[in-house]
Parts: structure tokens; sequence; C-alpha cells
């Protein structure tokens, strides 16, 4: 037997299989988070959010030069979709829309935080 075939020596349960690769599992939700978050300007977007509590649509657009207004918007729709901002449309001419962090996506900053340092830190023991 292969020294790099533990998963044949160690019995596992099938219960934490399931935990894990099942349906409901690890992978399908930390999948579904990163869906989320996949996408080009999503990330920008958010950071951005973050750092400034709310932000209209053509300051992100400065913020991010090399972003186009149809792609922006279709991030904003998507992260709107996914309940991480939330848009407020004022209803006003000339149109007034802003953006900021829902508690969800203030949860999620965290987590975005951490891979950040991690990210650091592994770059600092590569080198």
């Amino acid at each position: 037997m292969d020294a790099a075939r533990t998963h044949q020596k160690v019995p596992v349960n099938t219960l934490e299989r399931s935990a894990c690769l099942g349906a409901d599992g690890a992978v399908a939700h930390v999948t579904r988070c990163l869906r989320m978050i996949s996408g080009r300007w999503k990330l920008p977007v958010l950071f951005r959010l973050y750092a400034d509590e709310m932000l209209r649509s053509s300051q992100l657009l400065r913020d991010m030069p090399d972003v186009s207004q149809k792609m922006l918007t279709q991030h904003l729709r998507a992260l709107e979709a996914d309940g991480l901002i939330l848009r407020t449309d004022f209803g006003e001419t000339p149109p007034r829309v802003e953006y900021r962090l829902t508690e969800r996506g203030q949860a999620l900053m965290p987590v975005l935080l951490a891979a950040r340092q991690f990210a650091e830190d592994h770059e600092r023991a590569v080198r």
C-alpha cells in the first residue's frame, strides 16, 4: 500500500465523510461562499465598501478605472442578489443610488481579511 494513501489506512466514519463532502457538507458551503465572491470586480467592490461605509457607483468607477460601467453594474447586482450589499435608490433626477455592505457583507469581511493575512504570510514563508 502506498504511503500517500492514508485514506485507505485510517477508517473514516460515513457521517464524518458526509459532513465534509455531502450535499450539505463543508465543501458545498465553502463553494457557495467562493461563488459569491468570484468575479474580477467583486472583491474590489467589497473592500471599497468596507473602507467607506457608503459609495455611489460613480465613485466605484473612479476608484477602479479598469472596470466598465456594464461589468460594475453586473457585479453590483450579483452582490446585491447574494445579500452582501444593499442598494438604495433615492428615486431622484438625476438618479442617485448608494451602495453599502449588509450585515451579511460585514460578517464576510473578517473571512476576507483572514484570507488576505494568510496570503501575506504565505508569500513571506515562500520567500
